[in-house]
C-alpha cells in the first residue's frame, strides 16, 4: 500500500484570508483522499497543508502587474524541492488574474488562487489546484494500468510511455521521391535548439539518445485518395494503423534498441501525390497535418510547393522549416509522456513553459506517476520470480542473485518509505535503483527455467537408459530370495 504525501504551502496574501477560518495564521492541516485501482490495491494520497500569511518580500512580488511578472518574482522565495506546491492566495478583486480566471499556474511549482469567500469554496478550489500540479486519479490509473480491470480505464490511459531507465528518439525524414525533390533540413541545429532544453529537463526521469537518418524510396504503404474539389491528396484517419507498420520495417531503429524507441516521421509527399493532407474522423483537415501513435511516436507530412512554370528542372531543392517542424514533434512528445492540458478546467490559466518544452509541476507530475509505476514493476517481477523459484524446487540461487533480490527489496521499501515522508526525488531514484536489481535478478542467466528438468521430465529421459538393465537385475534379486527361502525349509541333516 503506497501513501503520497504532497507537503503544500498556503500563503494568503492581504485582503485574502476567509473569515471562517478554525484558528489563526499560521496553522498546518491535513487532507487525504484514496485512489482505489484494483480491490487489492489503493493509493493514499496525503496532502499536508501548511497555512499562513505573506511576507514582505512576497507582498511586493504580488504587488506586479501581472500574473506572470508575479511568477517570476516569487520563484525565488520559493521551496525548490520536488514534489512541493505554493499557493498564493489573492483577493477576488485581484487585477492579477484576468476575468473569468480563477487559478494561474506558473511555470514553476507555484499557483495564484483566487479566494472564494469561505474556506470551503477555496479548499475545493485547491483541491483542482494540486490534482492538476501533482497527480489526479486517472494519472495514477494509467501508471498502474496493468493492474486496472479492463473498462475502467480511460480512452487514453494506455498511449502513455512505460516508465524506463531510458529512451532512445529517432528523428527520420523519408524522401520517396528523391528524383523531383531534394530536401535539406538542419536537423543538428533543431536538435540543440528544440530538443536539448526539453531532454535536459527530462534527464532526471531517464536517460535519452538522439539520432536521425534519410531513407529514399520509403512510402507510406497507403494510397492516399484524390478529392478533385481541392485538387489534392487525402489520408482518412482509418487508414492511418496501416501506414505505420511498412514505414516501421525501413527504419531498423527497434532491432537493438534495449529501451523504448520513439519514432518521429517526417514524409514529403512523393510528387504524384502532392499535395498531401490527412483528415481527421469527421472529414474536415489536420490543422497540423500530423498525426502520432501511441507508445510509438508521430508522422507528419510536410508538402513542397508546386513549382510555378512547368519547365522547373528536377529536382526540386526543398529547406525545410525545422521550427514549424519540431513545434508539432514536441507537442507529440509531451503526449506520448502524458503531459496533456486537455483535463484542465476552463477556469484555470496554464502559463507556457517556453524553450524548455514542460513546467517544473509537469516534471513533478511525471515523476509521482513513474515512482508507482516502477514500484508495481518491481513488485510484479519479484512476485514472478519467487514463483518461478517454488516451481523448479532444484533451482541454484546464486549469491549475486541473492544479493539483488535483497538490494531490490530494500530499494523498494525505501522508496515507499520516501513517498509517505514527502521526499519524491529521493523515492524515485530509490524505485529506479529497485527496478535494476530486480531485473538483472529476474534475468540472470542462471536462472533460466529450461536449464533445469522437472521430475516428470527426469523420469522420460532415465527410464529407458535403466530399465533394460533393472529387468536382469531384478530377476536374479528374486532368484536369490526364492533360493534363500527353499534353504531355510530343509531340515539340517544331524550325524
Amino acid at each position: 500500500q503506497v501513501q503520497l504525501v504532497v507537503p503544500m504551502a498556503v500563503v494568503f496574501g492581504p485582503e485574502s484570508v476567509p473569515g471562517d477560518l478554525p484558528r489563526p495564521l499560521p496553522f498546518r492541516d491535513v487532507q487525504e483522499m484514496e485512489i482505489s485501482v484494483n480491490l487489492r490495491t489503493r493509493v493514499t494520497s496525503r496532502y499536508e497543508m501548511r497555512y499562513r500569511s505573506t511576507t514582505a518580500q512576497e507582498e511586493a512580488a504580488l504587488a506586479a502587474t501581472t500574473a506572470r511578472e508575479a511568477d517570476a518574482a516569487l520563484h525565488p522565495l520559493q521551496e525548490t524541492t520536488l514534489g512541493s506546491l505554493t499557493m498564493y492566495v489573492v483577493p477576488e478583486t485581484s487585477s492579477l488574474l484576468p476575468q473569468g480566471t480563477n487559478v494561474y499556474v506558473g511555470k514553476h511549482r507555484s499557483a495564484l488562487v483566487r479566494a472564494g469567500g469561505s474556506l470551503a469554496a477555496l479548499q475545493a478550489r485547491l483541491r483542482e489546484v494540486t490534482q492538476v500540479m501533482s497527480f489526479t486519479a486517472s494519472s495514477i490509473a494509467a501508471a498502474l494500468s496493468d493492474r486496472v480491470p479492463n473498462g475502467q480505464l480511460g480512452p487514453d490511459a494506455r498511449r502513455y510511455l512505460k516508465s524506463s531507465l531510458g529512451y532512445e528518439i529517432t528523428f527520420s525524414l523519408l524522401n520517396p521521391d528523391p528524383k523531383s525533390h531534394t530536401v535539406d533540413w538542419d536537423i543538428e541545429g533543431a536538435v540543440n535548439r528544440y530538443v536539448k532544453p526539453v531532454l535536459n529537463k527530462l534527464s532526471l526521469l531517464a536517460n535519452f539518445s538522439v539520432d536521425s537518418q534519410i531513407l529514399y524510396y520509403a512510402v507510406l504503404g497507403v494510397t492516399p485518395r484524390y478529392d478533385k474539389e481541392s485538387s489534392s491528396f487525402l489520408l482518412s484517419a482509418h487508414s492511418l494503423p496501416h501506414v505505420i507498420n511498412p514505414v516501421e520495417a525501413r527504419l531498423g531503429s527497434s532491432a537493438a534498441s534495449l529501451y523504448p524507441v520513439l519514432n518521429f516521421l517526417l514524409y514529403v509527399p512523393e510528387r504524384s501525390h502532392s499535395p498531401l493532407y490527412i483528415q481527421d474522423k469527421d472529414g474536415a483537415p489536420v490543422s497540423t497535418n500530423a498525426f502520432h501513435s501511441p507508445r510509438w511516436g508521430g508522422i507528419m507530412v510536410y508538402n513542397v510547393e508546386a513549382p510555378t512554370s512547368p519547365q522547373a528542372s528536377l529536382p526540386l531543392h526543398v529547406d525545410v522549416d525545422m521550427a514549424r517542424v519540431m513545434e508539432v514533434f514536441l507537442a507529440q512528445l509531451r503526449l506520448l509522456f502524458g503531459l496533456s492540458w486537455e483535463e484542465v478546467p476552463p477556469e484555470f490559466l496554464l502559463e507556457s513553459p517556453g524553450n524548455e518544452g514542460l513546467a517544473d509541476w509537469e516534471l513533478d507530475h511525471l515523476l509521482w506517476a513513474h515512482t508507482v509505476e516502477n514500484i508495481a514493476t518491481v513488485s510484479t517481477t519479484l512476485t514472478s520470480l519467487a514463483q518461478l523459484l517454488d516451481k523448479i524446487g532444484n533451482i541454484v540461487i546464486k549469491d549475486d542473485v541473492a544479493s539483488e533480490v535483497y538490494q531490490a527489496v530494500a530499494s523498494i521499501q525505501s522508496a515507499v518509505t520516501k513517498l509517505s515522508l514527502g521526499h519524491l526525488h529521493a523515492a524515485f531514484q530509490a524505485s529506479k535503483e529497485a527496478v535494476t536489481s530486480s531485473e538483472r535478478a529476474f534475468f540472470d542467466p542462471s536462472l533460466l527455467h529450461l536449464l533445469y528438468f522437472p521430475d516428470d521430465q527426469k523420469f522420460a529421459i532415465y527410464i529407458p537408459l535403466f530399465l533394460p538393465m533393472a529387468v536382469p537385475i531384478l530377476l536374479s534379486l528374486a532368484k536369490i530370495v526364492r533360493e534363500t527361502r527353499q534353504h531355510k525349509k530343509e531340515p539340517t541333516k544331524m550325524d
